[in-house]
């Protein structure tokens, strides 16, 4: 049963969150951006939820408890119950009462996963987005896309062989309570061809360049407009040498296919004849960067001589302050979830997150 999002009162209490909340603190701006996206998320949250039972945490609490725990680096669920015991500010924001007690985190974790499975996370950013002040912001012509790496949640010890010889599996031998048993590499070669992670099927392995180690990963993908450098889609895939491309397609799709033209910068990484040639006859400007290193660079004068390629490949850089922020505050260089739909969906929320951080300046610069 779906939990109410009201602040008990408090009979004998004379501490009033409202008032121990400075008025101009960041975070009232961001709420209230955000509980605008809540409300208009309020019916898919129903769905989510049966009509009977015990009430369960609030959709809406749960959503800003979690924005808390990335806005503030906050490893844990038992770290975040932890905070919001004695901190003031976390329950103004979350919307808890002085009194009211916190939720256990096992219970908090698995409603999470609720909302999670229920592919709130890209409703929740498009909300974010859709809204008028918000929406001014943003640029509807200029973008920029790039891809970052994101460790999986499991150890190099669980990518094992497909099918060892005998026709065993090379199957599960954890012992220790769990843990993965003792393994030496050397010497051993191993592919994502003939290997597979036992803990999480679906990470790969991937090394980022020659001489660095490899790791198993996902790829997150960023869409970036260029007008305020917000993040407005988000794809996490398998690791392979295309992956970049095919994202970014997939992403510049909704915008693309229009009367005028629109453009899309990207690094060297994204400069290849059938990728151009795709954006092209989709109405997009490739402002991709040449990469003429031994070899003939796809990006011809019909696109370098205008100015506006080197303002996107100036421009096009503002994407990686966004994958910092993901990666350092929100603590997503290495993934807490197991799944490439779990990551998918937790990447679009830490981007989510990082709109909502950059917001309250922006829509003060844009006041009249």
């Amino acid at each position: 049963m779906r939990g109410t999002d009201k602040r008990s009162g408090e009979l004998f209490s004379y501490v009033d969150l409202e008032q121990r909340v400075r008025a101009d603190h960041p975070l009232r701006a961001i709420r209230e951006v955000v509980g605008t996206a809540l409300a208009a998320l309020s019916g898919d949250f129903a769905g989510l939820y049966s009509g009977m039972g015990r009430p369960s945490i609030a959709p809406e609490m749960l959503l800003r408890a979690m924005l808390l725990q990335a806005f503030y680096s906050i490893r844990s669920e038992r770290q975040l119950m932890e905070r919001l015991e004695f901190d003031l500010l976390f329950r103004w924001f979350v919307g808890l009462g002085v009194d009211e007690p916190v939720w256990d985190h096992s219970s908090f974790s698995k409603n999470r996963d609720r909302l999670l499975d229920g592919d709130i996370a890209a409703k929740f950013l498009a909300a974010v987005l859709a809204q008028p002040r918000v929406k001014r912001l943003l640029s509807s012509e200029h973008f920029s896309v790039d891809g970052t790496l994101i460790e999986a949640w499991a150890s190099m010890k669980s990518f094992r062989p497909r099918q060892a010889p005998g026709g065993d599996d090379g199957g599960d031998d954890r012992r220790d309570g769990g843990r993965n048993a003792p393994a030496d590499f050397k010497g051993e070669k191993r592919s994502n061809a003939t290997h597979a992670s036992t803990t999480d099927p679906d990470a790969m392995l991937y090394r980022k360049g020659p001489g660095m180690e490899a790791k198993l990963c996902f790829i997150g993908h960023g869409l970036m407009e260029n007008r305020s450098g917000l993040i407005v889609g988000t794809r996490v895939t398998r690791v392979s040498g295309h992956a970049e491309r095919l994202a970014a397609l997939d992403l510049i799709a909704p915008h693309g296919d229009r009367g005028r033209a629109v453009t899309l910068g990207a690094d060297k990484g994204y400069d290849a004849k059938d990728f151009v040639m795709e954006l092209r006859e989709r109405n997009v400007r490739p402002h991709v960067a040449e990469n003429s290193s031994g070899r003939r660079s796809a990006i011809d004068r019909r696109t370098t001589r205008h100015p506006g390629y080197a303002t996107s490949q100036r421009i096009r850089k503002r994407i990686e302050e966004a994958f910092g922020w993901i990666k350092t505050v929100a603590g997503l260089r290495k993934t807490r979830f197991r799944g490439l739909a779990r990551v998918d969906l937790a990447f679009t929320f830490v981007a989510a997150a990082y709109n909502l951080v950059r917001l309250p300046r922006l829509l003060a610069g844009a006041s009249p």
